[in-house]
């Protein structure tokens, strides 16, 4: 028995039809995989545009937190210390950020600890977990 279904005025078969479907599921799932693929390659594009973006403004600022301070320690030098002895200024300058930089960095290691990364909430939850599963097994096993 051939069954038959009536698409823009010509006849065709089941099988014909389930083919035309299967082509058609198949050009879509390339299609998707195409789109994905492309949206992928926008993202991945628009990351490293942006990551050039960040590091480039990291430096210029870099370069002007430079100028700044070189331009306090000349004003320092020249009008809060005799004869123009700039390096009393830059020496200023220079213990003021090592003790600056040294606090951030234990600031940070401390930050950083094994301590402090620790899933305290994460491992708290899981032995109260596992303290209801060894009550229940204990107390199923007693009442049984």
């Amino acid at each position: 028995m051939r069954m038959t279904a009536s698409h823009d005025g010509d006849r065709r078969s089941i099988g014909s039809l389930l083919g035309e479907l299967a082509n058609g599921g198949a050009r879509l799932a390339r299609g998707e995989l195409e789109l994905t693929r492309l949206e992928v390659a926008e993202l991945v594009r628009r990351v490293g545009v942006g990551t050039i973006e960040v590091a480039l403004g990291g430096v210029l600022f870099a370069i002007g937190g430079v100028a700044v301070v070189t331009g306090l320690i000349l004003l320092a030098g020249d009008q809060w210390f005799p004869n123009d002895r700039y390096w009393i200024a830059g020496l200023l300058a220079t213990v003021f950020f090592v003790v600056v930089a040294g606090w951030t960095a234990m600031r940070g290691a401390d930050l950083l600890s094994l301590k402090r990364l620790a899933p305290d909430e994460t491992v708290t939850t899981l032995k109260e977990g596992k303290e209801w599963l060894r009550r229940r097994l204990t107390s199923g096993a007693t009442s049984s």
